[in-house]
């Protein structure tokens, strides 16, 4: 009874563990190393499944019954793949349609290692039978390709890929496969055409798409200066002003000539968090490593979506950023901004948005949204680079950037 209750206990933490993933790869304040020890404990609870032997499978298997969610099928398919149970990954790649079982499969295959995985993968991408199943296991073939940012070539990923199945115009994009540009723009996929190295069309066709949160940041990074300032006023001063959104625009914009109206922002306690991250994003300056950032009123604490009239239960992006001092804020500004690029140029983290340097830096040491900021750029910068996965395992990311590996 102990085991199977232990055992019980390693699954259901598993797939726990695998949510919280999910939440921190956004996070504002967590970085690779604060990664690297959630990986620890997750790769800790998969061990002691696969440890149960059957009774660990049977348990997973139970669990993804119970909840076909993310958690439960990444568990299972982890457990599958790493039992060498070809059967019973065919039964995973095989049950009914649902949207969060297969991302959770998608998760699994891409935390493993693709040496582990090659066999399996080649042998999805060379079946040709013209079926619903073989159809699937291609796709899940090019996403496991995609998470690990390894160009499957020529032959598994070419135009009449891109026209059989859509959602490949963002793994060619992500792989950096500029000669698929014609492809991806005939398909319609703007944000992929400019992550590929459209400056015309695509990035006219993403400025009609800023109220998606990508949609904006990769305009914002790609477009000239003067255009991506010319949005954020544009923003800012709309009589029905979001200006929530016209930070973000502000942030991507790299401007900063906008920090004198974003320290404003940081007036309004709906605005406060939001315009802090902004102002890190161009300066690099760090709130709450440099003390500007200030306690929080018991207001300011209480949390709307705690109120059992409220509905809303979606995360509040504004979570773990720290409430900035507005007055040591602008001291700061004041003291640093002849060290800041000048007029004209997109600055990220206090440097050039064009200073490879400073962007493989903030790659390895900064937070997750800047992370992910600093790979845009890198690809942005120099077309054809793949797109740094900052949502692969630590430990692989950190092998990738010559970091010191987190021992599992």
């Amino acid at each position: 009874m102990t085991s199977f209750l232990v055992a019980r206990q390693y699954i259901e933490e598993a797939a726990s563990l695998r949510h919280t993933r999910t939440v921190l790869l956004r996070a504002p304040h967590v970085d690779l190393p604060a990664l690297a020890r959630e990986d620890q404990r997750l790769v800790a609870h998969l061990d002691g499944a696969q440890v149960a032997g059957d009774a660990g499978w049977q348990l997973a298997l139970a669990a993804l019954a119970e909840e076909p969610g993310v958690g439960p099928a990444f568990t299972a398919a982890v457990l599958a793949l790493q039992r060498g149970d070809a059967a019973a990954l065919d039964a995973l790649v095989d049950a009914p349609p649902d949207a969060a079982a297969q991302r959770g499969l998608v998760s699994a295959l891409g935390w493993l290692s693709a040496g582990a995985l090659k066999g399996l993968i080649v042998g999805w991408l060379e079946a040709s039978q013209p079926t619903d199943a073989h159809a699937r296991r291609h796709r899940l073939a090019l996403a496991t390709c995609d998470s690990h940012r390894l160009d499957p070539g020529a032959a598994w990923i070419s135009p009449a890929t891109l026209a059989a199945q859509p959602g490949t115009t963002r793994t060619a994009a992500r792989l950096g496969r500029t000669d698929l540009l014609p492809a991806v723009y005939a398909a319609g996929d703007a944000q992929a055409a400019v992550l590929l190295g459209d400056r015309g069309a695509a990035l006219a066709q993403l400025r009609e798409q800023i109220h998606q949160p990508a949609a904006l940041q990769l305009h914002q990074l790609a477009a000239p200066p003067d255009a991506a300032r010319a949005l954020v006023r544009s923003l800012a001063t709309a009589p029905d002003a979001d200006l929530r959104l016209a930070i973000r625009a502000a942030a991507y914009a790299g401007d900063t000539q906008a920090l004198p109206w974003l320290i404003q922002q940081m007036e309004d306690p709906q605005r406060a968090r939001l315009a802090g991250e902004a102002f890190t994003w161009i300066t690099g300056a760090e709130l709450d490593r440099l003390q500007l950032e200030r306690l929080p009123t018991e207001a300011e604490l209480a949390d709307p979506r705690e109120d059992p009239a409220n509905d809303d239960v979606s995360l509040d992006e504004d979570d773990g950023l720290p409430w900035p001092d507005a007055p040591r804020v602008h001291a700061w500004w004041q003291a640093h901004r002849d060290r800041l690029p000048g007029p004209g140029q997109r600055c990220f983290m206090g440097a050039p948005a064009t200073d490879v340097a400073n962007l493989q830096q903030v790659l390895r040491h900064g937070r997750q949204r800047q992370r992910h900021g600093a790979a845009l750029l890198l690809t942005l910068n120099r077309p054809g680079t793949p797109l740094f996965n900052v949502a692969m395992p630590a430990w692989r990311q950190q092998r990738l950037l010559g970091l010191p590996i987190t021992r599992r």
